[in-house]
């Protein structure tokens, strides 16, 4: 097998931006607008330095080395939290933002998790490599001598837990810690070439991760479950197209969020994938949604349990 086409099979299908179908799937992330706002700010800077460039140049023209500081972030950004929150979702559309804000094509790489290999001596470092020998060389296509970008790609690696543990654990095998290595020297390599690339990490496993990879971040967002305003939001305007008064959907709100029987509330997937579904599913085909007994479906409905995260934490 070639060396390109062992690379291309690293990779999930890539995603091209803008595109209309990721435009509405990131618009339909309600409740995470902080979170949109900032990770489309982040990777604008890491892809296209030349928005920054322009800016500083409008509002602070003597502000060289704040320009600096701001250009010389690494290029990774880690979303963390509990599952269902919405992170990996997030990750897969905000490149579509990023390409209408800066005007360039925008590529995603989705990671697949076979880059761990079969745990044979010496595979799973090699894998990583050739992912980012492929990365680099596409990206080197897109990097412009006149600052602006000709495009950009972002890395995704969803459960990034499972690539990048601690090498500092007693239990870690010597191929994964080599595995670890690797990919810090990937993410560098980005880093010192100045290549339009961001990489997004996913994990709801903070704990877990390599310091190392940690220290690299240019940013970690933290995702957790919905408050009870961020659960009207979501909720609002859905159930007042089926009918529901103001006050059916505060029960509803209320219902969603933490209980004397358990210590946790629904996540944004359980509102969004499961609870309205359930509402609609219940009363087709043969009648209208009823008020009364989506109350009692919604309490029936289990919300997803929280991620234990076991890690030790060494010091």
């Amino acid at each position: 097998m070639s060396a390109r086409l062992l690379a291309e099979n690293l990779f999930e299908q890539a995603i091209i931006y803008p595109n209309t179908d990721y435009r509405d799937r990131l618009n339909a992330l309600i409740g995470l607008d902080n979170h949109k706002n900032r990770m489309a700010k982040i990777l604008s800077l890491l892809i296209n330095p030349e928005g920054i460039e322009l800016w500083m140049n409008k509002y602070h023209p003597n502000a060289k080395r704040i320009s600096d500081i701001v250009l010389r972030r690494p290029p990774l950004v880690i979303l963390e939290g509990d599952v269902g929150a919405g992170k990996s979702e997030l990750a897969t559309c905000i490149g579509d933002a990023v390409a209408r804000q800066e005007g360039i094509d925008i590529t995603l790489l989705p990671l697949s998790l076979s880059t761990r290999g079969q745990g044979h001596v010496g595979e799973m470092t090699k894998l990583i490599s050739t992912a980012f020998d492929y990365t680099v060389e596409k990206a080197g296509k897109l990097k412009n001598s006149s600052g602006k970008s000709k495009g950009g790609l972002i890395l995704l690696v969803d459960e990034a837990d499972a690539l990048t543990q601690s090498r500092e654990s007693n239990q870690m095998h010597h191929e994964d810690k080599a595995g670890v290595n690797a990919f810090i020297r990937g993410i560098d390599r980005i880093a010192n070439g100045k290549l339009p690339v961001a990489v997004i990490m996913c994990t709801n496993r903070l704990n877990s991760l390599d310091p190392a990879i940690k220290r690299r971040a240019a940013d970690i967002l933290k995702f957790g479950r919905p408050n009870k305003e961020q659960r009207l939001f979501v909720l609002r305007e859905p159930l007042t197209e089926l009918g529901f008064t103001d006050d059916d959907i505060k029960d509803i709100v209320e219902i969603t969020g933490e209980t004397t029987e358990r210590e946790y509330g629904f996540t944004f997937s359980d509102l969004i994938q499961r609870l309205l579904p359930s509402l609609v599913l219940d009363a087709y085909p043969n009648e209208a949604v009823n008020h009364k007994k989506a109350k009692e479906i919604v309490e029936r409905i289990i919300p997803t349990p929280p991620f234990q995260d076991n890690t030790v934490v060494l010091k």
